[in-house]
């Protein structure tokens, strides 16, 4: 049987952020165990986590996956972490919107155009990291 979600309570539009030592990934969660988020264009597999693996990239590619697939056996929760300074948009524009972008190609920058900026952008409307 695949993993599930354990005992996090995800609904569709949550974020989920994903440790990965010093750098945490973030995803939006769109149900059926299925998250949408960044992945680096020339990502060849392996483990998404390895920071070098964005850092050498200044593109990424928007992707649809099962959440135990990106998060492989790093911990993860939901964080809706603006919640308490912002209104969240509706869930079904939220995962309307993210299932729209799946299979761009988006330029990518730790600092300005990061997992962290995408997510924040999808929930809440404007793109902000705390990373």
């Amino acid at each position: 049987m695949a993993p599930t979600l354990f005992d996090i309570d995800a609904k569709p539009g949550d974020l989920i952020e994903i440790f990965c030592g010093m750098y945490h990934h973030w995803a939006v969660f769109i149900g059926g165990y299925e998250v949408v988020h960044l992945i680096p264009t020339t990502h060849g597999g392996g483990d998404l986590c390895e920071l070098f693996t964005f850092l050498d990239s200044s593109k990424v590619t928007v992707r649809r996956q099962k959440i135990w697939e990106v998060a492989g056996s790093n911990r993860f929760h939901v964080n809706n972490l603006l919640d308490d300074e912002c209104q969240p948009r509706e869930p079904g524009i939220i995962v309307s919107e993210a299932l729209k972008m799946v299979g761009q190609e988006r330029l990518y920058n730790a600092a300005t155009h990061n997992s962290e900026h995408f997510v924040t952008e999808l929930r809440y409307g404007k793109p902000e990291s705390r990373q």
